[in-house]
């Protein structure tokens, strides 16, 4: 029996008949479920593939950005939890990789014990918070410096005047949050992912997540800087879709 849509807050990147496990994806600062589009051929026939769709971006255009990270958390939370239960990986990169984390926070504390592995890329568990007030300037300059996909395009004028609102806010969220110092441990398996040439994480930095979690824990440095899983698309998907835990009886 096939499994229900998901909501305009869940895009499904593949539609197996039969799930039996399922990689849920947060995209970056700017981002958009689209990334993670070029993945589902790296899935095999069993895996339900699907990416978050942060409002104010692609088939969300016109819905208000949400510009905290408790209100975005919370909602894709609850969207989650919505969905029959598969043995499930969370995977996030930069931004999204804080906004995995306090979304697994939010299952786990709600009773939910089926995502049982959470990657994270590009990040450190306790990034300094940023700025508090970035120009536009500074936003493209931070952008630029980290390559991806918006680096190319906001040399174009328009291209750059409808990014910039998504970064803008994406940037503050980011910049004003922190990791809660009272979070309880994860249950699930923690895999911390980064690039060796990584301007924002180094790799001792991304093994900090290692504290954060009470199962097993795994780093791997890949070649490439902060968006290292661009080229490396095929070994970071695979890594991501390896299979999951069972979960528990």
């Amino acid at each position: 029996m096939p499994t229900p849509s998901p909501s305009s807050w869940l895009t499904r990147h593949t539609r197996p008949d039969r799930p039996a496990r399922r990689l849920v994806c947060f995209p970056h600062a700017g981002g958009a479920a689209s990334f993670y589009r070029p993945w589902a051929r790296y899935a095999d026939p069993s895996t339900e593939l699907l990416a978050v769709q942060y409002p104010g971006r692609e088939n969300r255009f016109r819905e208000p950005l949400v510009p905290a990270m408790d209100p975005l958390a919370s909602a894709v939370a609850a969207e989650l939890l919505a969905l029959p239960p598969l043995p499930t990986v969370f995977f996030g990169h930069s931004m999204g990789a804080a906004v995995a984390y306090e979304t697994l926070l939010r299952l786990e504390g709600a009773g939910a014990v089926h995502v049982t592995r959470l990657c994270v890329s590009g990040r450190s568990p306790d990034d300094a918070a940023g700025p508090a007030i970035r120009t536009d300037d500074e936003i493209v300059e931070a952008v630029m410096s980290l390559g991806g996909t918006h680096a190319a395009v906001l040399d174009d004028p328009d291209m750059r005047e409808l990014l910039l609102p998504v970064l803008r806010n994406d940037y503050h969220l980011i910049d004003g949050y922190r990791r809660p110092a009272d979070a309880p441990p994860l249950h699930a398996d923690v895999h911390a992912l980064t690039g060796d040439r990584d301007p924002r994480v180094t790799p001792a930095e991304a093994a900090g997540w290692g504290a954060l979690t009470s199962g097993a824990f795994t780093l791997t440095v890949l070649e490439g800087d902060h968006f290292y899983l661009v080229p490396a698309i095929e070994e970071v998907a695979r890594l991501a879709m390896a299979p999951a835990r069972p979960l528990p009886v």
